[in-house]
């Protein structure tokens, strides 16, 4: 079992002015261990960037004890909080006149004198970071010619460079294409696990985060923050209950949620494998309820035995209707009036 490298006893996270107390989450206790990427979840307005914040001390808790590898939160100065935390935010980058390596070479400003001049080691750990993360090709490029998802690649192999077993991210894939999100989100689990570091991110990427992270929290005003393995939290109903919305269900059979489709009608399916899966998709997202347990009239075989087969319809009436893709199966269906025409 991998050893906490972030301890939160009884945390409660707000605002507070000289006349009121803004609190947003309290009584907030869990461990954040080393060599594991948790993903923390939650809709728009319930208090993540807070609590990044307040993790990351850039804002004062309320209440409660923050401990990174057994030292208060408080009892660090600046200087020595910079070499146990690094913070990638969500913000994009207006840098100009740098190149990659450049802005990597700035994550080892907490170990270099006043002019920031690199040693032959800081230089080493530069390479080192940059060769981690992937971008070695991106090291000469302007950091303003570079894309969203490359240079969130370089914000992050700068967080590696600076060299702290923590690295929290706000919302890293925000601006970014689904492949790039894709990547990103493995890229962060590969380090976690190659490197041993804590990585500790917010992000609205609920299927991401569920596919790829080794702990979720699950945060709401309700009910606080509810943590564990997606798994655990599939198999005891919290993300059924976290996320119930009319036309959302969990589906624990695949663990990744999707719409709940009113349906009018049903028809039989004969098949398996791919094709069987794509036909049963369609048809279900046209709001025809479709598996090989339906009774009716009216089947469909997906022809899965070989792949260049036709998909057959079966009619009632005993005829037969044979096409080869499911755009053409959706229109006989609808010509057939099975499938509704909005």
């Amino acid at each position: 079992m991998n050893e906490p490298t972030i301890h939160i006893e009884n945390l409660s996270i707000g605002y507070a002015s000289k006349h009121s107390v803004k609190m947003v989450a309290a009584g907030i206790s869990a461990d954040i261990c080393g060599g594991e990427l948790t993903c923390l979840l939650g809709a728009n307005g319930v208090g993540k960037s807070t609590l990044l914040r307040t993790l990351s001390a850039f804002q004062p808790k309320l209440d409660g004890n923050i401990y990174v590898q057994g030292k208060e939160i408080d009892a660090y100065t600046d200087k020595q909080l910079s070499r146990v935390l690094s913070v990638v935010l969500t913000e994009k980058c207006d840098i100009r006149n740098m190149t990659a390596t450049e802005l990597v070479g700035l994550g080892r400003s907490p170990y270099t004198g006043f002019w920031g001049t690199l040693s032959k080691a800081d230089k080493e750990v530069v390479a080192r970071s940059i060769a981690l993360v992937g971008i070695a090709h991106l090291a000469d490029r302007m950091v303003d010619t570079l894309s969203d998802g490359e240079r969130q690649k370089v914000m992050i192999a700068k967080a590696l460079a600076q060299e702290t077993p923590v690295i929290y991210l706000d919302e890293p894939t925000a601006f970014l294409d689904f492949p790039s999100k894709v990547e990103m989100m493995q890229l962060l689990h590969r380090l976690s696990r190659s490197t041993g570091k804590t990585i500790f991110l917010s992000t609205h990427d609920l299927e991401l985060a569920l596919q790829i992270a080794d702990k979720i929290w699950l945060m709401d005003k309700a009910s606080g923050v509810t943590i564990g393995t997606p798994e655990d939290l599939a198999l005891d109903g919290s993300l059924s209950r976290f996320f119930a919305r009319k036309g959302i269900v969990f589906d624990l059979e695949t663990g990744l949620f999707r719409v709940d489709n009113e349906y009018t009608s049903q028809i039989r399916l004969a098949g398996h494998g791919q094709r069987y899966a794509m036909v049963r998709k369609a048809l279900q997202r046209n709001g025809i309820l479709a598996n090989r347990n339906v009774e009716s009239a009216v089947f469909i075989e997906t022809g899965d035995l070989r792949g260049d087969a036709p998909f057959v319809l079966h009619r009632a009436d005993g005829t037969m209707v044979t096409v080869r893709s499911i755009s053409e199966l959706l229109g006989v269906i609808r010509e057939a009036d099975l499938l509704p025409n909005g």
